[in-house]
């Protein structure tokens, strides 16, 4: 994955900041949002009706597309986004918006992301139960870091902080809001019993950075097991 440096990444103590997203068409964000939803299915990290994807449409004023809720990813298309304001009104589809959207809210602006995604994958479930008494699941020593936004070397130690899950979607976007505010560097967080979230400053940064975590996740979890095998 390029040239490897022998420098560990030291974090700056204030993650990047995405640049402003300029006005995208709903329609091509839609497109591009069921595709890489499906995709996800395919790989075991939506299943069911999990999951939920959403990407800004435009900054002023604010607007996301986002899924409908109670969707099967495998059939995701164009047509289950909706466009919601920053007051959960739907501008545009038809259907309601995942229960998670105040999440979807809270990181497009702690972090100005251009787009969040959240998955349930089983390496997220296991490990967001097994790590929740240290508060984190530390990922280091692996190649595939560099994958992540401003990472450049594989000594990097990367932290998936893990909240509690909630169903109070208030008080979580705020407990949301609280955590990306105190821990500017990391690229994403885990729900406990439920699944990751990750965001970028654009849709296919954001898609990478999911891809990045669920590899890390599986290798972490399927390297506990061959442990404790031999």
């Amino acid at each position: 994955m390029g040239k490897m440096s022998s420098r560990k990444s030291k974090p700056s103590g204030k993650a990047k900041r995405p640049q402003a997203v300029r006005p995208v068409s709903f329609a091509k964000l839609a497109e591009e949002l069921a595709e890489i939803g499906r995709s996800f299915y395919s790989r075991g990290w939506v299943l069911g009706t999990s999951g939920n994807f959403s990407a800004v449409v435009s900054r002023e004023p604010l607007r996301l597309a986002i899924t409908s809720t109670g969707l099967d990813k495998g059939k995701l298309a164009s047509a289950h986004f909706l466009e919601m304001d920053a007051d959960l009104r739907i501008i545009r589809g038809k259907g309601r918006p995942s229960a998670e959207a105040l999440l979807h809210l809270a990181i497009v602006r702690g972090r100005e992301a251009g787009a969040v995604l959240h998955t349930h994958s089983v390496w997220s479930t296991v490990l967001s139960g097994a790590h929740a008494a240290k508060g984190a699941v530390t990922l280091e020593g692996y190649e595939m870091l560099k994958g992540l936004e401003g990472v450049r070397t594989h000594e990097h130690r990367e932290s998936l902080p893990i909240l509690e899950n909630s169903q109070d979607m208030a008080e979580l976007s705020q407990v949301v809001s609280k955590t990306l505010s105190g821990q500017p560097a990391i690229h994403g967080f885990l729900l406990r019993g439920h699944g990751l979230y990750t965001w970028g400053a654009s849709l296919q940064e954001a898609k990478r950075h999911i891809e990045i975590m669920e590899f890390l996740m599986e290798a972490l979890v399927r390297s506990y097991a061959l442990a404790k095998i031999s």
